[in-house]
């Protein structure tokens, strides 16, 4: 695959992104190794990041990411859990977002809401962190012995830049928009959260659903299949 979802082991605030597969991460990020927009949706829905918090440590003030306690008891959407993408093939929605490949009719319906939500996510992340009148693209060194970059491409700020804009464009940090939360962000989780809750057939579920609301339908949902998988193995 090209990319990996990581996220800071250690932030304020709970947030995933995507990495290109040719940077290696260090240890204070928690990688996920999958490239399809579903599982970055998931993950990046108020839904796990409520149990994240919950489930989670902390350092001083701060949520600490752990993969035992926040992602592996995760309870996954039937049809969409990590189990059932392991294979890693993806196909292209007409979006251009990344849904695994080989799902059920529903499931494959489903995966592409959420796909749809979190690609659009990314895409106005990114178009605020960079701006294209204030950045541009640049190809990274070529290797002696490459016909091209193994490497992503960089972003600058564009030549000519004025001094204003230019701190400006330092400022512009995913902590610092999520300290913001403009209502441009807020709204498109909104709809990546709509999106998830239907995966996981809440058709009550709002924007105003209680934290702790969410926490007791998740554990429900985990305690069911910890039985069914207890049961499952003493009948063997």
């Amino acid at each position: 695959f090209s990319r990996f979802i990581a996220t800071p082991r250690v932030a304020k605030h709970r947030y995933f992104v995507w990495c290109p597969a040719s940077v290696a991460p260090e240890h204070k990020l928690v990688v996920i190794p999958r490239s399809e927009d579903m599982t970055f949706g998931m993950l990046s829905s108020r839904i796990h990041v409520v149990w994240a918090l919950a489930n989670g440590s902390s350092l001083e003030d701060r949520p600490v990411y752990t993969t035992s306690r926040c992602f592996e008891p995760f309870p996954f959407p039937a049809g969409l859990t990590p189990a059932d993408t392991a294979h890693q093939n993806t196909e292209a929605v007409e979006s251009g977002a990344l849904i695994p490949a080989g799902l059920a009719d529903q499931s494959t319906e489903l995966a592409t809401s959420i796909a749809n939500a979190a690609h659009r996510l990314n895409l106005l992340r990114n178009h605020w962190l960079n701006p294209p009148e204030w950045t541009h693209s640049v190809p990274e060194i070529t290797p002696l012995g490459m016909d091209k970059s193994p490497y992503p491409d960089r972003v600058e700020p564009r030549p000519g830049l004025n001094e204003a804009d230019l701190k400006a464009l330092q400022k512009r940090t995913l902590t610092k928009l999520y300290n913001q939360r403009p209502a441009w962000l807020a709204m498109a989780h909104q709809q990546l959260d709509a999106a998830v809750a239907s995966a996981y057939g809440w058709a009550d579920y709002s924007a105003d659903m209680p934290d702790e609301e969410i926490l007791k339908r998740l554990l429900a949902l985990n305690l069911e299949r910890v039985g069914a998988l207890a049961a499952k193995d003493t009948k063997k």
